[in-house]
């Protein structure tokens, strides 16, 4: 029940106010007074509400249940990839490269050899954007000093440029001209990513830089080094930019002194460091082998200097020689002019001009007139004359329809068998090879090794050219015993001396002696299987019949290689002069000859074989008249006898070459 008017009043309730005022309720009515409108209560909570709250609700649910889902999906589903991809990015697999081996002339000297060097690196935009976050935080740190006397001080932190002068300098005092200030100055201020400052840097040096400035980089960089030079260098060869082997023995024998790379796996971190103890997987690298030659380096500088000279002088084209032992087949050296400098690179070389090949076994020609031991051994082996019969050489001769003549002219002229070759008549040649017949001459060619590869294992060998036999026709035999029709290579042709010297058992040559693997283990190439072309006797015989062309005795009784003599010693050799063949006409040129010799020293008791070829002369290799090698021959096997102190020969008899 409401009180009365004027009744005691609620604490805290002002007069003529309602009691209830400040909550919200209305004033009560008085007597007297009308009753106020009812006024309308506000709703509690309305359906939209009710809603919203379902709806969140649900959001909320959802999205837990979605991230719930993806986090089964990565931890389990995913897991193993993801793992995976996480240690590839941080795993790291590092090349060990391998040293590759040296190659050594037959004393053991090196003629190439890898040295182990580094090459410095920088990273331009890198370094400068780190240097200038580095000056730029030391500025702040200094400003803040200022304000902080308490503060630790800072070191002095130089700018970008400053730097890198610095490190320019640094670099230029360790290593003098190799590396001009300037230049690396213009290389650590481009706008490439990376650059090599400097190569072929000393590894001692090398670290004194990078333990100095760590911006500085160093990699591994291998040298191959040719200490001869130009020695030997187109039988060595030259590797590329990738350190494999390009041509020479580097190139043929290049996975032997390559070696096999090793390898190491570890983990990193993100700052590049490694992970303590994640190193695994190490598998060692394994060294080149060492290739010792057959060449004796000495030898081989001589013969070169001759080759050079002998092209100088006689105006040819090229000029090549080769030197075998004649008991082993083994090449001493082997030689051709305007050969190149490895060490110089092969970019420059080629546009120098240089011989980058190896001609004695990549170029074939016609021999000419050294071709004639073939018929000179089938007609004492076959028993179809013998070295004193005289033979009624005509001036002219018929054979297979073609007309023959010799380079001079003369009418029926008595010579010996032994003076054919020693005046090398075209004529008598022909006649004796008439008596040995088509098929027994073919025969002795291939036990010659004439029309296949020797296998020395030197790049881009040839196998020269011999007319199939089924293919002879006519005039093929009238052409092929006196060299021409058929081409060889002048490792083939002194090959051919060889067999003769070697009592008719012809050694295919070889040039590698051993393999010494990275623990020091030898070995030894087996030796090639011999071909007897001939008897012992035969070889002897015609050995006997070929010191006739070095014979001096008057014009009768002298031989075409006179200036082959040596004084003091036998020898036997043959000359050789081929006209060359024009392609453009198909017809041999009048003008243009190849002009060889290939000789035994000394012929009573061999132990040296020396083959020649000229390219187009215009005079002898001496720069004297005429167009011979024999000169070249002379010089090359009397330094041989000499430095070798070969004992003297006796007396050579004289022998008849044209009867009275």
């Amino acid at each position: 029940m409401s009180p009365a008017p004027g009744g005691p009043r609620r604490p805290g309730a002002a007069r003529g106010t309602p009691a209830t005022r400040g909550r919200g309720a209305a004033p009560r009515p008085g007597p007297g007074r009308p009753k106020p409108a009812a006024r309308k209560r506000a709703p509690r909570r309305t359906a939209s509400f009710h809603f919203r709250f379902k709806a969140g609700r649900l959001v909320m649910l959802g999205a837990l249940g979605l991230a719930l889902l993806q986090l089964i999906w990565i931890q389990g589903v995913q897991a193993p990839q993801l793992s995976a991809e996480s240690a590839s990015q941080r795993t790291t697999t590092l090349v060990l490269p391998a040293m590759r081996g040296t190659i050594e002339d037959a004393s053991g000297k090196p003629l190439a050899y890898t040295l182990e060097a580094k090459a410095l690196t920088f990273q331009p935009i890198r370094v400068r954007k780190e240097l200038q976050a580095a000056w730029e935080k030391s500025q702040q740190d200094k400003s803040q000093q200022a304000q902080n006397t308490a503060a630790t001080a800072q070191p002095v932190v130089p700018k970008p440029e400053d730097r890198i002068k610095e490190i320019a300098k640094g670099i230029h005092d360790v290593l003098g001209d190799a590396a001009p200030e300037q230049d690396l100055l213009d290389k650590m201020n481009s706008k490439t990513t990376f650059v090599y400052l400097v190569r072929n840097v000393d590894p001692a040096k090398a670290t004194q830089i990078t333990d100095k400035f760590d911006e500085v980089g160093a990699e591994r960089q291998d040298i191959r080094e040719y200490p001869g030079g130009s020695l030997a260098a187109n039988i060595v060869g030259a590797t590329g930019w990738d350190g494999h082997g390009l041509i020479g023995m580097e190139s043929s024998m290049d996975s032997t002194l390559a070696g096999t790379n090793g390898s190491r796996t570890y983990d990193r971190g993100s700052d590049g460091a490694v992970i303590p103890g994640s190193v695994r997987d190490v598998q060692p690298a394994i060294n080149g082998s060492t290739v010792q030659l057959t060449i004796d380096s000495d030898l081989q500088y001589y013969v070169q200097q001759q080759v050079q000279e002998a092209k100088n002088k006689s105006g040819a084209k090229d000029v090549s020689a080769v030197v075998m032992d004649s008991k082993t087949g083994e090449v001493m050296a082997m030689a051709n002019d305007d050969t190149f400098n490895p060490a110089n690179g092969l970019a420059d070389i080629s546009n120098k001009g240089a011989e980058l090949g190896d001609l004695p076994v990549t170029t074939p020609f016609e021999p000419g007139s050294v071709n004639k031991i073939v018929t000179a051994a089938a007609a004492i082996q076959y028993g179809v004359t013998t070295p004193e019969e005289v033979l009624q050489v005509p001036g002219e001769y018929y054979m297979d329809g073609l007309k023959i003549h010799d380079d001079w002219s003369h009418g029926v002229a008595p010579y010996t068998t032994t003076g054919v070759f020693a005046k090398s008549s075209n004529i008598g040649t022909l006649m004796l090879a008439k008596r040995v017949g088509m098929q027994r001459y073919d025969d002795l060619l291939k036990k010659f090794g004439i029309g296949e590869r020797t296998g020395i294992g030197l790049p881009g060998e040839s196998a020269g050219y011999v007319p199939p036999f089924d293919q002879w026709q006519h005039g093929t035999f009238a052409n092929v015993p006196i060299g021409q029709g058929l081409s060889m290579t002048l490792l083939q042709m002194t090959g051919m001396y060889q067999a003769i010297a070697n009592n008719g058992l012809r050694i295919p040559p070889r040039i590698v002696k051993d393999v010494i693997a990275p623990d020091g283990s030898k070995t030894t190439p087996p030796a090639p299987e011999g071909v007897q072309v001939v008897s012992p006797q035969t070889a002897t015989t015609v050995r006997d019949m070929f010191r006739s062309i070095v014979q001096n005795d008057g014009w009768n009784q002298r031989g075409t290689g006179v200036a082959a003599a040596v004084t003091g010693y036998q020898i036997a050799g043959k000359t050789g002069t081929a006209q060359q063949f024009n392609q453009a006409c198909h017809c041999y040129y009048q003008s243009k000859y190849w002009i060889n010799f290939a000789g035994i020293a000394p012929a009573d008791n061999p132990r040296f074989v020396v083959g020649i070829m000229m390219d187009a002369p215009d005079r002898s290799s001496d720069g004297s008249g005429g167009q011979s090698a024999a000169p070249l021959f002379h010089n090359i096997a009397a330094w041989l006898l000499q430095r070798d102190q070969v004992p003297l020969s006796p007396p050579a008899p004289k022998m008849l070459l044209e009867a009275d």
